[in-house]
Formats: C-alpha cells, structure tokens, sequence
C-alpha cells in the first residue's frame, strides 16, 4: 500500500509562485460550483489551496480525506476568471493530481476508471473506437433496453452498472480522420485542419460533419489528418501528465504536418487543452517551441467563425433556444461572445439567456463517473435555470456538455433537444 507523503516531492508538483500567489481574498467563492452547492470551505478554490500549501509545506500528509477534497473539484476554472491575483488554478489542480497519483491515493473510483478508459482506451484510438461500436451494437439489437428492464444493471460489479446507466444513445454515425480534403465552396480564404479527438467523433459525428460544412461553407479547405488522437485534456486533468503529453506530441506532428493555417476544434475542453501544449511541453526540447506555434495556431469553432468572419445566414429558424456557457470555452479560454454573435446571426432564432449560465453543469469529463452525486446535484441545478427559459432547444459548444444535458432533459422526460452552436448555424445554412 502506498504511504501518505509530506511535501510534494514527485515531478511535475505544483511550483511556489503558482502556488502563494492566492491572497485569500475569496472572491472565487461565489463562481465556485461545488462551494455553491455545499457551503464547505474546503470545497471551494481557496480551501483546496489551503490545503495544497499544508502538504507543500509538510504540516499535513497527503491522506485519502485531502485528496477527497481535490478530487471533488471539477477544474471548472470559474476561479480563474474572477480572480485579481491570476491564480492559475487549472495547472496548480493538475499538477496536485500528478502528486496524490505518484502516491497512489487517487480515489478507489479514480482508479477504477483510470485503468480501463484513461489508461487503456483514450490513448489508443482503435481499441476506443471498437469499444463504442460495440456499445452502438448493445443498442442497436435491443440488448440494452433488455437489460435495463429487467433490472440486471444492479448485478454488475464494480459500479458497472451506474456507468451503464450514463450511456447516451450513440449517434449512427462516427467521424474520422481522412485523407481526403474537404474543399472549401467558392474561392477558398483558408486552409485548416479539424481536430477529430476522442469521444466527440463517436458520440457526436453529425457534430462533427456539420462542422465540416460550417468551415467549408465559409470558404475553408479542411483536412481531419490522420494519426492525430485524443487532445489529453482528460488524462492531465486526472494528474497523469506524462500520458497527456504524448498525446500532445502525437497530434502536434500530425497536426502541423498538414502545413494548415489553424488548427480548430468543437470541443470547448480539447481547445483549452491544445492552447496550452506549450506550458505542458515547456521542459521538452524537442517538443516546446513546435508546442508554442501549435498553441497559438489552434482556435475554437465558434471564435474562428466569428475572426473570419463569418457568412451570416439568410434562411429563418423559428425557435426560442437558450445557451450553456462551455466552462473551458468560457472561463479558461474567455470566450463568451463568439457563440452569441453566431447564435444572434441566425434569422428568426430567439436566443434567452438562462440564470447563471456559465456555471457548470456538472459534465466536467470524467467527473458524473466518478462524482455521481455531486454531478447530478448540479445538473439538477442546471436544468432549473434551462427549464425558466421555456428554451425548445439548449445550445453549447462542448461534447461533455452536450452529454451532460441530454442526460439532464431524458431524466425530466423533456422532449428538448441539445445541440451544438455549428448543428444550429449548419441548419441555417441547410435551409438556403
């Protein structure tokens, strides 16, 4: 068994300047989700650093009762936005993780899912693809809907049955990397290439496919190259830094080989990712400067759209829809307006705006797997400030949100939908 450890001693541990550099002011409070929820300090940005500066310091050891507390943080980074000090939260949060894995007190949980999904299937796209397809064939063939009636799910061990009860319901369709190049329609302003990642071209291809057609119809040449993989984001988010950064390193050679002028993504937490390759690749001589370029090449959809600009659409869409602010797209990148703007474009679309709508909904990645209560306590939150909107549709710009939300609207018995902002603007366009 692991033994607790004073101090952090292991590599990649949290730096001094990163970490002194929160005044307890506690202005993050109130843009915390889990202080929001629970009223504890040692749930909130300033407790959790509190405790970070103990062990840092050797008056505490790293024990299963700390490390729950880092753990029940969902790096929304909704501190970050709000703080006077620029307390990088993420990275100090991360490189925590890196410590408590090191020692091995990660969550019974956390381990559990670490093993067969971080570990195993994101850094292996094949064996993940081949996962969902046979997940899509538990569906497809009616097994799924067997078992759930027939109550089997409460035999699973291991707490298979609580992540079988999560499953969406996969779309048809999955997206890739291709060689083939999308060509831009009329005369082309731009060459880029699309980041395909992970669980967005299983879960979400349609997604995927319209924002192809977004970036083409505004006069884009797009390449989805092949050999890129999972951006990282939720490898390095559960501390396992070295498996983040090779994923960095695989899709900066793929990605830059294809000679693009930017690099997009759909995914709100793998462009918050990507545009830090080069903090995380900062000590790798081969990798940091090529990490910085990619970093500053790489923008999010909707802000690409918005920089070009875009072709506003001329087709109406009658439908009042309100919009979830992504918490990677809003607070680590700072990135609010883009999706609006876009959103506002569009003829006929009625944009409301909910209470609090940057807060998290409790998606967070891995977070309903391995946090299952607290995930579905914020959701609950979540869907009250949806349902006063009187929204038919929600609209956001993360596959982890999007999930999160139809989850939210199927255990309401809603009839709602949840789309991405390019599904939205490519139906526009569709209607032309």
């Amino acid at each position: 068994m692991a033994q607790p450890l004073s101090g952090f001693r292991s590599a990649d541990a949290p730096t001094e300047s990163d970490l002194y550099r929160c005044v307890h002011c506690g202005l993050c409070l109130s843009s915390c989700p889990t202080y929001v929820e629970t009223a504890l300090e040692m749930e909130s940005p300033r407790g959790r650093l509190a405790l970070m500066k103990a062990v840092n310091e050797g008056r505490v050891e790293i024990t299963p009762r700390i490390v729950s507390h880092w753990e029940m943080c969902l790096q929304c980074r909704a501190c970050e936005a709000v703080c006077p000090s620029g307390v990088p939260y993420g990275r100090i949060m991360e490189r925590t993780r890196s410590q408590v894995r090191a020692v091995g007190l990660q969550s019974r949980e956390l381990k559990r899912f670490g093993r067969f999904f971080l570990n195993s299937a994101l850094p292996n796209p094949k064996k993940l693809r081949m996962g969902v397809y046979l997940i899509r064939i538990y569906q497809r063939l009616g097994i799924q809907k067997l078992v759930r009636l027939s109550h089997l799910l409460y035999l699973l061990p291991g707490g298979i049955g609580k992540l079988e009860s999560q499953l969406p319901t996969l779309s048809k369709r999955f997206f890739g990397p291709t060689e083939n190049v999308h060509s831009a329609q009329g005369e082309k302003k731009m060459t880029v290439a699309l980041l395909s990642g992970c669980v967005m071209p299983l879960m979400q291809g349609p997604t995927m496919e319209a924002t192809v057609r977004v970036l083409t119809r505004n006069s884009c040449d797009v390449m989805v190259p092949l050999g890129q993989g999972c951006c990282g984001a939720l490898n390095g988010h559960a501390g396992d830094l070295e498996t983040s950064r090779a994923m960095a390193r695989t899709n900066i050679d793929s990605l830059m080989a294809a000679g693009v002028e930017r690099i997009i993504t759909s995914s709100a937490g793998c462009g918050s990712s990507m545009k830090e390759y080069a903090e995380l690749l900062k000590a790798d001589p081969e990798y940091c400067t090529k990490a910085v370029q990619f970093s500053e090449m790489t923008q999010d959809v909707t802000e690409f759209l918005v920089s070009l600009p875009f072709q506003a659409p001329t087709s109406t869409v009658n439908r009042r829809v309100t919009y979830q602010d992504p918490c990677h797209l809003a607070h680590a990148q700072r990135i609010t307006a883009a999706p609006r703007t876009i959103l506002n474009s569009i003829p006929g679309l009625e944009l409301v705006e909910m209470e609090n709508s940057s807060l998290c909904c409790g998606g967070a990645g891995i977070y309903p797997s391995v946090q299952p209560a607290l995930s579905k306590r914020l959701l609950t939150r979540k869907m009250a400030s949806i349902d006063a909107t009187d929204a038919q549709e929600v609209i956001t710009a993360n596959p982890g949100c999007m999930l999160q939300l139809e989850m939210g609207l199927k255990s309401q018995g809603k009839n709602g939908r949840v789309r991405h902002v390019v599904d939205i603007l490519d139906e526009a366009y569709s209607l032309e």
